[in-house]
C-alpha cells in the first residue's frame, strides 16, 4: 500500500473552503460540550476526538444523563445519542453555519438537552456570530474524508509518542480552536504568567492553559497566511536557544515568525516511512525543548 493511500493528498487549495465551514461546525460542537462538560485543568474538558468514523466529542454528563454528538465522515451525518431519550441526526452537506447553528440546537431541544453557548468562534477572525454566518456553507465529501483520514495517521502516531513518557501529559486532543490535532507533555514546573495574543480568545484561559512548562506538538491544516497543512512543535516558555536546535527530519524548520518548529504534510506524504520521520521530528523537538529548558528527564520518561 503507497504512502497516499494511508497518508491522503491534502492541498490546501483544494480543502480550504470545506475546512473554514468544518472549523465553524466544530467550534458550535466543542462549545457544546465545553458548557455541559466538568472543568478540567489545562481546558481539557474543551477538546473534541478522532473516532472511527469522524470527530467526536466522547461521553458528556447531563442531569443524570449522558449525550454524545458524532460527525460521522462515512455517513455524512451529525449524530447525537442520548442515554434516555433516543437518538437525532443531521445530514451533512453544503449548508451554511448559520443553518447548521440553528438545526443542530433544534435536534438538542427535542432530546430534551438545553445548553446555552457563547455563539461566536474563538481563535478565528471576523468573528461572525454563528446565527449569522452565510458565508461558509462548503462541504465536500471527499475533502473531508481526507482530512479525517490524515487525522487518523496523525492520532496513532501521537498516541505512540504520548506512550514513552511517564510524566504528566495530555491526550492527544482534536482543538477546535485552532482545527489542531495536538498532545502535550509537562514538565511539572510553574511557567512565567502567559501574555495572550490569540484572537477572540479569554486571557485567563490562555493563562491557566500554559500555567505549567510544556513541550506541545501537533498537526495543523493551514490557513490563510499559511497555506499548507503542517505539524508544528513549540515550548513554553522557550529559551531564545530553542530554535537554534538541530532537529530531524532534514524538511523540519524554525519560523521567527510563529515561534514554533515546523514540517510540511507534503515533505512527511513524500518520505519513505511517515511514522518513523513524524516520529523522529516528535522526538527531535522534545529534545530540543529538555535540552534548552532544563527538564528532569530522568523524572520524566520510561528507560
Amino acid at each position: 500500500m503507497s504512502n497516499k493511500q494511508t497518508w491522503p493528498d491534502l492541498n490546501f487549495a483544494d480543502i480550504q473552503e470545506t475546512l473554514e465551514t468544518l472549523h465553524h461546525w466544530i467550534q458550535i460542537v466543542g462549545k457544546v460540550r465545553l458548557k455541559t462538560m466538568p472543568w478540567q485543568n489545562h481546558s481539557w474538558h474543551v477538546p473534541l476526538y478522532i473516532s472511527s468514523k469522524g470527530f467526536t466529542t466522547n461521553p458528556i454528563p447531563y442531569k443524570g444523563r449522558i449525550f454524545q454528538i458524532d460527525f460521522d465522515f462515512k455517513q455524512h451525518k451529525l449524530i447525537i445519542e442520548c442515554s434516555n431519550a433516543g437518538r437525532a441526526e443531521m445530514d451533512l452537506y453544503p449548508r451554511t453555519v448559520a443553518d447548521f447553528y440553528q438545526e443542530l440546537f433544534e435536534k438538542l431541544n427535542s432530546l430534551g438537552i438545553d445548553v446555552k453557548i457563547h455563539a461566536r468562534p474563538n481563535e478565528i477572525e471576523p468573528a461572525v456570530p454563528f446565527r449569522e454566518n452565510t458565508i461558509n456553507k462548503s462541504y465536500d465529501k471527499d475533502a473531508v474524508q481526507a482530512i479525517w483520514k490524515a487525522m487518523l495517521k496523525v492520532n496513532e502516531v501521537l498516541n505512540q509518542f504520548r506512550s514513552d513518557f511517564i510524566g504528566k501529559a495530555s491526550p492527544v486532543h482534536l482543538f477546535w480552536g485552532a482545527f489542531d490535532l495536538a498532545v502535550t507533555r509537562f514538565s511539572g514546573n510553574d511557567a512565567p504568567l502567559h501574555q495572550g495574543g490569540m484572537p477572540n480568545m479569554p486571557l485567563d484561559v490562555m493563562q491557566e492553559a500554559y500555567s505549567k512548562e510544556v513541550s506541545s506538538a501537533g498537526f495543523w491544516l493551514g490557513s490563510k497566511d499559511f497555506p499548507f497543512p503542517a505539524f508544528y512543535a513549540y515550548a513554553y516558555p522557550s529559551s531564545t536557544e530553542f530554535g537554534k536546535q538541530k532537529v530531524q527530519p532534514k524538511h523540519a524548520f524554525w519560523s521567527d515568525e510563529m515561534g514554533e518548529f515546523f514540517l510540511k504534510y507534503d515533505d512527511l506524504q513524500n518520505s519513505t516511512n511517515p511514522e518513523k520521520v513524524l516520529l523522529s521530528f516528535l522526538q527531535s523537538t522534545y529534545d530540543a525543548a529538555v535540552n534548552t529548558s532544563q527538564w528532569d528527564q530522568t523524572k520524566l520518561e520510561r528507560k
